[in-house]
C-alpha cells in the first residue's frame, strides 16, 4: 500500500472510541499521526495554536456530538469561524441514529458526511483514501 502520512484529530470524550479509532487507524497502512481532544474547546484550543504556530493542520478531523463543555455542534460553530487550510475534511462521529443529527450536520459547510459509530477499518481507510 502507499505510504501516506495523514494528521488527524479525533474530538470525543470517550476513552474507549478514541482507543478503537487509534487502533483501526494502525491498521489502514498509512502512517496516521492522531490526537485527540476531550471536548471541543480543547480541540478548538490545539487547532488555534496549530494555526498560531504554522504547524501541520489535520487533514482528517472526526468530531462527537454528544460531549461535555463543549459539544459536536458548538465546536462546529466556532471552527467555522476559524482560517483553517483548504484540504480539510470534517465528519461527525456519533452514536445517534436521529435523522435530525445527520440533517444538522449537512447544514454546517466545514462538514464533509455523518458517521455512525463504532468506525471501522473500512470507513476509515475509504476516508483516508478521499484526502487524496
Amino acid at each position: 500500500m502507499e505510504e501516506k502520512e495523514i494528521n488527524m484529530l479525533v474530538v470525543d470524550d470517550d476513552d474507549i472510541n478514541i482507543f478503537i479509532v487509534r487502533k483501526i487507524a494502525a491498521k489502514t497502512g498509512y502512517t496516521v499521526n492522531l490526537e485527540a481532544k476531550g471536548d471541543g474547546q480543547q480541540a478548538l484550543d490545539y487547532l488555534t495554536s496549530l494555526l498560531a504556530d504554522h504547524k501541520p493542520f489535520p487533514e482528517l478531523i472526526l468530531v462527537d456530538i454528544n460531549m461535555p463543555l463543549m459539544n459536536g455542534w458548538e465546536f462546529l460553530e466556532n471552527y467555522e469561524r476559524l482560517n483553517v487550510p483548504e484540504g480539510t475534511h470534517v465528519y461527525m462521529v456519533s452514536s445517534s441514529v436521529y435523522e435530525n443529527d445527520i440533517e444538522k450536520a449537512k447544514s454546517y459547510k466545514a462538514v464533509n458526511g455523518f458517521i455512525s459509530k463504532p468506525m471501522s477499518l473500512d470507513r476509515l481507510t475509504e476516508l483516508i483514501r478521499l484526502l487524496g
